[in-house]
């Protein structure tokens, strides 16, 4: 039977499954490129660096994902109203109190990071704390415990980290195709593998895509729960989701790579669809989310 046990070990396996998928896509296009190009210590290094990037990213990403924001820390005289509601839920949820950052944005959103519970961290814009009543704050804040609680966020967080960090060797490795040079094979054999080798870079990026997206989304679905549970009032965060989707306005500092670690899409108003459509969301449909909580 489910736990919020088993559902913690399953994010920690996620986790590790994640730094497994990105070594093995960044070795397969070492191995193309190595062989693209008749260089095998192009795979030694694709090698070295990938295994790097996993140390660098368990250890930094939550530093990263902050410096990208724009957060800076709060303390309790600075905003008593939040610090006093992130306590008490803390409290009630039997977590550590997280350090508090606030991002200079008038759009309403908020994030958790960090690497465990004991090093973990939320951060509101300022627009959240100027939209939001205190019950509809305290669900936000619950919503994003839970994600501290259920272990979602050294995951969210690398992925921050390893996701960008392929697209942006694959768009570094396309320029190299078309333009570089080297000691490309010759023959049929070797412009067959070195055409997949293309197709396949050119792939990475939607690759690192579906990754983000297949952690995120359920994910949400399940902190709204766990934070109406906390605070024993859905109705609050029910309320807060509709106002922060009701602002339409894209975050000054949006970024896709860090999309999926809002709260609700930091891009404005997102694409709406069904079906397929939804594949490519970061965030289920918000009016889903408002019905789950509300149970309509």
């Amino acid at each position: 039977m489910a736990s919020i046990y088993t559902l913690q070990d399953k994010n920690v396996r996620k986790t590790w499954l994640l730094m497994a998928v990105f070594v093995a896509v960044i070795v397969a296009v070492g191995f193309s490129f190595s062989y693209i190009y008749d260089a095998p210590e192009i795979l030694w290094v694709a090698i070295v660096f990938s295994v790097g990037m996993n140390i660098f990213a368990y250890w930094n990403s939550d530093k990263i994902a902050l410096k990208l924001s724009g957060a800076v820390p709060v303390v309790r005289s600075d905003y008593p109203d939040l610090w006093n509601v992130t306590e008490n839920l803390a409290i009630t949820a039997g977590l550590p109190m997280p350090t508090l950052y606030l991002i200079n944005d008038p759009a309403p959103n908020a994030f958790a990071t960090g690497r465990d519970k004991e090093h973990a961290a939320v951060a509101v814009t300022s627009g959240l704390l100027q939209t939001l009543n205190r019950t509809e704050l305290e669900g936000v804040i619950a919503h994003e415990l839970s994600h501290i609680g259920n272990r979602d966020i050294l995951l969210q967080t690398v992925v921050v980290v390893l996701v960008g960090f392929i697209a942006i060797l694959s768009d570094m490795f396309i320029r190299v195709s078309f333009w570089g040079g080297g000691r490309s094979r010759e023959g049929g054999g070797g412009g067959v593998l070195a055409l997949i080798g293309i197709v396949f870079i050119i792939l990475s990026p939607i690759i690192a895509t579906l990754i983000q997206l297949a952690i995120s989304r359920k994910r949400e679905f399940l902190a709204d729960a766990s934070g109406a549970l906390l605070t024993r009032y859905p109705e609050g965060l029910a309320s807060a989701l509709e106002k922060i989707h009701a602002y339409t306005v894209p975050m000054r500092r949006a970024s896709t790579a860090m999309a999926h670690l809002y709260i609700a899409n930091p891009f404005g108003v997102s694409r709406r669809g069904m079906g397929f459509a939804k594949l490519f969301l970061t965030h289920p449909p918000v009016q889903e989310r408002i019905n789950a909580l509300r149970g309509t």
